[in-house]
């Protein structure tokens, strides 16, 4: 199958131009609008990634445009020496749908693997009275960033590699209630987990995990800081995946969704945690600027004026039990939960399924040769969820 990345002009233009680091795009897109983007030959795609969760209200959303509009015309950019309204609001926000409530505290940066830099440095704060907390446990096989503190927490050693040494003090463990339970110690400042691994092909955690890791977390005086960039903001049926599991983290990492595409990062604390860092230990240029915060502000409300997070759940459990009426081979299990769906595979295909797909003008995402990733905005339709599955039911059936 021939893809436009092979004949396109723009495509030697990317490879003359950017970074080798990053893998070659398969189209070029011009535009988008709600769940569809069109590429530069006109051709129409349905999108089901959202850019790896990050549109959650898809392509041109009005509310984005305005609030981009209004605020680019107020102020940009302020630098942290001083405060603006929208700032605020969006911290007084996100400690309210966060739960973090009143003792709560944000942080703002601007990208998911600066949040995770911010979550790394309030862990090492955890030093504990004699200074013999070094420890941060994470997970095998999770993704936390590229940046180098993210990329240590990251449980992917070919992502490593080439990197080493790492950041000490970090270790990976199997993602089991056993192995937490057998190397958590006093020595531990933290333990840093996704709810949902989800650039390990949207991974649910053991049933229970997210409690028994609290529940030895607080014994031990550690912290527990959960990833939330890909499974929150309403992704997974409520604010925030921590939610639904009836437990209150020390600390959330947030990012992609927030600002439906406009780049912001957070780290939100709850209690004894937001007492940690002290003037002039963190900061960034851009954080929390005012047209991020203002962005971020204006979808937040839009998905919470109109219930999308609630809208998560009926859609997400039509999608998961669409593609589970397929009954085709290379289907072995639909994970996650919301609208932040994995399909498990027989056969390291899914790479060709996606590549199908795409040709078929439907983007889904293959982050290894056995899963698929489907994350698409949250104010995707029953109309376009029955559209995709009739294309992934074609394209299974194309390469199986």
């Amino acid at each position: 199958m021939t893809t436009s990345t092979e004949t396109a002009p723009w495509a030697d233009r990317f490879g003359a131009s950017l970074m080798r680091s990053l893998v070659p795009p398969k189209v070029m897109l011009d535009h988008g609008r709600g769940c569809r983007v069109w590429d530069v030959n006109g051709k129409e795609y349905l999108d089901f990634l959202a850019g790896i969760a990050v549109n959650s209200l898809g392509h041109a959303h009005p509310a984005i445009v305005r609030a981009i509009t209004e605020q680019s015309q107020k102020l940009m950019h302020v630098s942290n020496y001083f405060a603006t309204p929208p700032q605020l609001e969006l911290a007084e926000r996100l400690k309210r749908i966060t739960g973090a409530g009143d003792a709560g505290r944000v942080y703002f940066g601007n990208s998911g693997a600066e949040a995770n830099e911010a979550a790394f440095k309030l862990a090492r704060l955890n030093k504990g009275a004699d200074g013999r907390r070094t420890r941060i446990l994470t997970l095998q096989n999770s993704f936390h960033g590229r940046t180098m503190g993210a990329l240590a927490l990251t449980g992917k050693p070919a992502l490593r590699a080439d990197f080493e040494p790492m950041v000490p003090g970090v270790e990976h463990i199997d993602s089991t209630i056993e192995a937490l339970a057998a190397v958590i110690d006093d020595r531990v400042a933290a333990l840093v987990v996704e709810p949902i691994k989800g650039e390990a092909g949207v991974v649910d955690l053991p049933e229970g995990y997210l409690q028994e890791a609290r529940r030895l977390t607080e014994a031990h005086g550690a912290l527990l800081i959960l990833d939330e960039i890909q499974t929150g903001v309403g992704r997974t049926g409520s604010w925030f995946a921590f939610q639904s599991h009836g437990i209150t983290p020390d600390a959330i990492t947030i990012a992609k969704g927030i600002a439906g595409g406009f780049p912001i990062g957070a780290l939100v604390t709850f209690g004894w945690a937001s007492d940690l860092f002290s003037a002039g230990q963190h900061g960034s240029t851009f954080g929390g600027n005012p047209l991020a915060t203002s962005v971020a502000n204006a979808v937040l409300a839009e998905i919470e004026t109109s219930g999308l997070v609630d809208a998560a759940i009926e859609k997400g459990k039509r999608l998961r039990a669409g593609i589970a009426r397929l009954q085709s081979p290379l289907v072995e299990e639909v994970r996650g939960a919301g609208l932040l769906v994995g399909v498990g595979l027989t056969k390291p295909v899914a790479a060709a399924i996606s590549a199908d797909a795409l040709e078929r003008g439907v983007i889904l995402n293959a982050p290894n040769e056995s899963s698929l990733r489907i994350a698409p905005p949250l104010i995707v339709t029953n109309d376009e969820i029955d559209e995709f599955l009739g294309v992934l039911a074609n394209s299974l059936e194309a390469v199986a």
